[in-house]
């Protein structure tokens, strides 16, 4: 996405690189995925895809052989049309082929696009059999292949491509745009016939809220690559995009050009507490609790909502996500952040409520790693052999996924997965805080023993 066409053997392994020494590989991001553009306009003799010798001199197993010597994941691009996107030779009718030549070279994931489809679309079975033609020839080649539909929603995706595909794209393409209308992308809700592109953050949050339940471990609504760095949106909503993809489950892809990338866009990418909620072995995607108006801003959008999610060994995170023009005191009471529990059948007769409970409050932005740190990594003055130091320790900025999970980290503790605890809510109580323009402040919460808060009041 930060390249456009502008890709060639040498970037993808200078990328591969960097996210080696940046840390990135050892924070849980394992692809480097190569996009359209890389491939010659006519197909070989043998009727398969060839690289661009130019761009790759090598060849495309080459690459992959390096950056699977890096420990990361390789990652290629076709569309199930005749052409790509960029008019490169596609899939459709060559799956089969193409599918054991991605193997071959060592591929390990596939996003796949749907530009010039011949009009094989227009009903759920259309694309479902589109679509599950590429997923059977992945699966016959015998390597594990993460399949990423790239459909962009037409044909409700998110009611059938569970059972062929590891994620599905939702809507049109994402742009650097926090709420900016653009008539490219005509649709706000997912019932949409047009997805288009330019679509901004709010507007492909707002189109997953009634469908988050869809995912499932395994199969994701995608909402498209990382925009975070790339400059045309705010820190605070840089920092809204991230803490939303990561609450929905979306997979977290960097869209943006990792090895110039600046010390406070590596340090929203970089926070584990977030990427832990993401992570999290519980599967469950938040859920939008309540959305409001609130204060228009110059694209005459502006809302406020409460987003809740249940995280394994009982913990929850909580997103209060101010997209008004103005900062906004946010409250949200215990009783609407579980309502869940208390509607669903049977929710009352099944033992005490969590609103019942007292909740301690880990903010996840509070330890967020400071510029001079961010630059020191990006400099190479805090790696050795690619592990950013202090990894081990229980340090609350940096974390290592390789040598400890985030799931074995939640279990210990770890201060740079748990957050600051920053405040307590007492049981029937309500969570308040201001919430910066633009902006989110995001929650883990876990609840209290016996008589939790009394005890570290009486202790003060």
């Amino acid at each position: 996405m930060a390249y456009g066409c502008d890709i060639d053997a040498e970037t993808l392994l200078e990328t591969a690189e960097k996210m080696v020494d940046f840390g990135l590989r050892d924070l849980g991001y394992k692809y480097v995925i190569l996009d359209d553009c890389w491939q010659n306009m006519e197909r070989g003799p043998n009727g398969s895809l060839v690289a661009n010798t130019t761009k790759f001199p090598d060849g495309m197993k080459a690459v992959a052989d390096k950056i699977h010597d890096m420990g990361l994941l390789f990652g290629m691009y076709s569309s199930a049309g005749m052409y790509t996107c960029a008019q490169y030779p596609a899939s459709l009718g060559h799956e089969t082929r193409d599918a054991q030549t991605f193997a071959n070279w060592g591929v390990d994931y596939l996003k796949y696009d749907n530009c010039y489809n011949q009009g094989q679309e227009g009903t759920s079975k259309l694309s479902f059999d589109r679509y599950k033609t590429m997923s059977q020839a992945l699966n016959k080649t015998g390597r594990p292949i993460h399949y990423g539909m790239c459909n962009w929603g037409k044909d409700y995706p998110w009611n059938w491509a569970q059972t062929i595909a590891n994620s599905w794209r939702m809507s049109g393409d994402v742009y650097d745009s926090f709420d900016r209308p653009d008539d490219r992308c005509p649709c706000t809700t997912y019932d949409c016939q047009l997805p288009g592109f330019h679509c901004s953050i709010m507007n492909i949050i707002g189109k997953v809220a009634p469908i988050v339940d869809k995912g499932q471990p395994g199969a994701w609504n995608d909402m498209d690559a990382l925009e975070v760095g790339n400059g045309g949106m705010t820190d605070d909503e840089y920092k809204v995009h991230f803490s939303m993809w990561a609450m929905i489950k979306s997979p977290l892809i960097m869209g943006t050009n990792i090895p110039k990338m600046t010390a406070s866009t590596y340090s929203i990418l970089a926070n584990p507490a977030v990427i832990a909620i993401s992570q999290d072995t519980a599967g469950t995607p938040a859920v939008r609790v309540w959305n409001r108006r609130a204060d228009l801003d110059e694209y005459d959008q502006g809302s406020t909502s409460l987003w809740v999610m249940a995280l394994s060994g009982g913990d929850y995170a909580i997103a209060l996500l101010n997209a008004g023009n103005t900062d906004v005191q946010m409250n949200a009471t215990l009783e609407e952040i579980f309502i869940d529990k208390a509607t669903t059948a049977g929710g009352a007769t099944k033992g005490p409520l969590p609103s019942s409970k007292g909740w301690d409050m880990y903010d996840l932005w509070v330890n967020r790693m400071d510029d001079i740190t961010a630059n020191s990594v990006l400099h190479g003055n805090a790696t050795i052999n690619g592990t950013v130091q202090d990894t081990t320790s229980n340090s609350g900025v940096v974390y290592n996924a390789t040598e400890m999970s985030y799931a074995d980290g939640i279990k210990k503790n770890h201060t740079a997965l748990l957050g600051v605890m920053t405040s307590s809510v007492d049981p029937m109580g309500t969570i308040s805080a201001m919430v910066p323009r633009h902006g989110v402040v995001l929650y883990r919460l876990r609840a209290q023993e016996e008589g939790g808060a009394m005890k570290r009041r009486d202790e003060l």
